[in-house]
């Protein structure tokens, strides 16, 4: 029976209908889950940290520890990561060592 149909009064009356009784709410996506913007507990003290657009090593220090001037502990931590301080990016994970 087409949508049309019940317009004409062309109903069937013992036409099984559809049961959506089961149907739940919600979505599905293959689309990887956005990066966090906080830091990540690690295990031990040591945590790391997914750097986001228009972060610095001072601004990720002074989150962290309370103080911006506390950016080179960032730097000497990620040493093999970041070859300059003023560069980092967005995506990149820090380690962030207990202050």
């Amino acid at each position: 029976m087409g949508i049309f149909d019940r317009l004409k009064g062309n109903e069937d009356k013992n036409e099984a209908k559809p049961d959506f009784s089961n149907v739940q709410s919600g979505g599905s996506s293959t689309a990887a889950p956005p990066a966090p913007t906080e830091p990540v507990a690690a295990s031990g003290a040591a945590r790391t940290y997914v750097v986001v657009k228009g972060d610095s090593l001072s601004k990720i220090a002074k989150r962290e520890y309370g103080d911006a001037n506390k950016w080179r502990t960032l730097y000497e931590a990620n040493r093999s990561l970041i070859k300059d301080p003023d560069l980092i990016y967005p995506g990149q994970l820090l380690n962030v060592p207990a202050p």
